[in-house]
């Protein structure tokens, strides 16, 4: 018989294992779903997984869609080591392309250096901002920051769509709800000609660093890790709890806002409603693919970024439904929880005990 039972300590060898066997499990999935629904499994899992890598317009096309997944998952890895739990990403990239895109407005046909780092300065303040209000309603009263940054996700999207509906649409646009056109020096700089990839990529590679280094030897690392494994030991130890709350919350607000004035200023090029694409609740799968750790995010960002671009080409080549993309990200998800049990439990086969019952003696006269 088999039985599941809670190992001594966590197995490190399961714990970076499991990510590739999810990854194994979704694409085994996915040869099911496809072939269920009549198309070509081998076809479509190449179109998602090995297509994005065959071209350098592709590979272009991966670091633009990784860079937002990379910078947000950073930031929010940061917070979920600690126990805090920003789960509203989504409406701070949304605010920090809102404030920065509105910068860029203010400063429109503005030349000079200063204006692209000025405006960068804007998205990450906007998404501190937003990402302020659940740190301070768990601080002061410790209202549960899942739900409130959660909410917060949807009134950051509506105030986009009022915005660019209403004061920051474009007055020469027909009336469509858009602002204007960002202009030259209030776009991101290309880094390969002919392509959207932009220096953002090259930025998030650098928070993975930052970020890698401050975890392995920077007391603010020590503290977010020891808050998180042993909250009464660090109470204990002197460290804040409500200091490393707000310095979570700030780091991945700035951050996921910092992805959102990138998207606005680099492959959209200006303000529109449909600018939140879910990059800020993805990037919460990134963040524990990669395992909570930089360069694992840097890895599993890639990867999930291939799923965008891959899921596009196939809903094109493959009349795929539009929600092909969303279908492999939710397997993924499942698979790397399910496969989580197998990093603090184990099955072990147990063979049946052989009876030891005395048999009862024969009836005298046998």
């Amino acid at each position: 018989m088999l039985r599941i039972e809670a190992r001594k300590e966590p197995s490190v060898v399961m714990l970076y294992a499991t990510p590739s066997i999810a990854l194994v499990l979704t694409i085994i999935s996915g040869f099911l779903l496809f072939a269920a629904l009549g198309k070509d499994p081998a076809k479509a899992t190449y179109l998602i997984f090995v297509d994005p890598l065959t071209s350098v317009y592709s590979l272009s096309e991966l670091m633009v869609k990784a860079t937002p997944l990379i910078l947000i998952a950073t930031g929010l890895a940061l917070g979920f080591r600690a126990g805090v739990w920003n789960i509203g990403a989504e409406g701070q990239f949304t605010v920090g392309a809102l404030t920065g895109g509105a910068t860029a407005l203010a400063l429109y046909q503005v030349e000079g250096f200063w204006v692209l780092p000025l405006i960068c300065l804007a998205g990450a303040l906007g998404g501190m901002a937003w990402a302020a209000i659940p740190a301070f309603l768990r601080t002061r009263f410790n209202t549960n920051e899942i739900l409130v940054s959660l909410m917060l996700v949807y009134v950051a999207i509506l105030l986009l769509s009022v915005l660019v509906h209403g004061l920051l649409r474009d007055p020469d646009g027909q009336n469509f709800p858009e602002s204007r056109l960002f202009h030259d020096a209030a776009l991101m700089p290309i880094l390969i000609e002919g392509t959207r990839a932009h220096i953002g990529f090259l930025v998030a590679i650098a928070a993975v660093i930052i970020a890698a280094l401050v975890l392995r030897s920077h007391i603010l690392g020590f503290q977010i890790k020891v808050v998180g494994l042993a909250p009464r030991a660090a109470r204990y130890a002197g460290f804040s709890d409500s200091h490393i709350v707000w310095i979570c919350f700030m780091i991945s607000g700035g951050l996921a806002g910092l992805a959102g004035v990138f998207e606005a200023t680099g492959p959209v090029g200006q303000l529109v409603p449909a600018l939140p694409v879910g990059y800020g609740f993805t990037a919460i799968i990134v963040a524990f693919l990669g395992r909570l750790h930089p360069f694992g995010i840097l890895l599993g960002g890639l990867l999930l970024a291939s799923t965008y671009i891959g899921g596009e080409a196939a809903q094109i080549s493959m009349s795929l439904p539009a929600s092909t993309t969303r279908v492999f990200q939710g397997l993924l998800l499942f698979f790397l929880l399910a496969t989580d049990i197998f990093v603090g439990y184990r099955i072990r086969w147990l063979a049946p005990k052989a009876s030891t019952a005395v048999p009862a003696p024969k009836p005298a006269g046998e």
